[in-house]
């Protein structure tokens, strides 16, 4: 038999274990959320962009493609309509797409972002100045990628790349050399174009639309050939623009373009 005093004290110890239980819940809970790092989900409309952007890299929807509508989208992701025309006018901005009122949705050909890139065609750009352009093939062949070449194009040291070397004349006169190497599986038939009637560029623009490009552009001498070839001093200031370009994920070229400082201007526009 307990005394009222010793019930009185198993009370109290029964009260204070049970506190203690829940204070310690209480801080369990409150650790938990403290360490809960997880990311917060992106928004509807991101989401929706994003899976648009992930199929249009894919080459899912080729340029020119018809795209899913809206109210395809609306169903497939439990979104409001609002929400879908937001990602679509994001990936037009990009210029990922083309709408046309009435008539729907369409995957923009990829070449186009070249122009906010500023990868031009040169045999264009010296036609739009009425002059006549001509280019000069010194190397048009299949080798073994050096070391340098296969780590830009995301291939083995001896791998298989084509390479050619040509020069590009306004009016008779020389203005660029292009020294470039491509991965042929962006573009096998590469060797088999006639590189006097169009240029790499335009060719690879075609097969390989650009997704993603890097360059670098230095003042710096030429190499004794590249002066040869473009009828100048060795001692003669160029500038020499080194290009990287991707076409969904995949390194399509990369190609040094060395151009005689007196013949080339960089130029630009900046409005605040």
């Amino acid at each position: 038999m307990f005394t009222s005093t010793g019930a009185g004290q198993r009370l109290n110890l029964i009260y204070t274990m049970q506190k203690s239980y829940l204070s310690r819940q209480v801080q369990s809970s409150i650790l938990s959320s403290m360490v809960n790092t997880s990311p917060a989900p992106a928004a509807p409309y991101a989401q929706v962009k994003q899976y648009l952007k992930k199929h249009l890299q894919r080459g899912r929807w080729p340029p020119g493609a018809l795209m899913p509508s809206e109210a395809e989208l609306v169903a497939e992701f439990g979104v409001s309509r609002m929400t879908v025309n937001r990602a679509f006018r994001e990936l037009q901005v990009e210029g990922l797409i083309n709408r046309v009122q009435g008539v729907g949705t369409f995957a923009a050909s990829l070449h186009r972002v070249s122009s906010t890139l500023k990868i031009r065609d040169l045999h264009s750009e010296i036609v739009a100045r009425g002059h006549a352009h001509h280019a000069e093939i010194h190397v048009a062949r299949e080798e073994s990628a050096t070391a340098a070449v296969a780590e830009r194009l995301g291939l083995l040291k001896g791998a298989a790349v084509f390479h050619t070397l040509i020069v590009h004349h306004e009016n008779d006169v020389p203005l660029q050399c292009e020294d470039r190497y491509v991965n042929p599986a962006c573009a096998p038939d590469y060797l088999r174009v006639d590189f006097t009637q169009t240029t790499p560029t335009h060719y690879l623009l075609e097969v390989a639309p650009l997704w993603e490009a890097q360059y670098s552009i230095e003042a710096a001498a030429p190499t004794a050939r590249e002066a040869k070839l473009l009828g100048i001093a060795r001692h003669d200031a160029c500038l020499i623009m080194v290009r990287r370009t991707v076409s969904r994920n995949l390194p399509v070229t990369v190609a040094r373009l060395v151009h005689p400082g007196s013949r080339y201007l960089l130029e630009g526009q900046f409005k605040p």
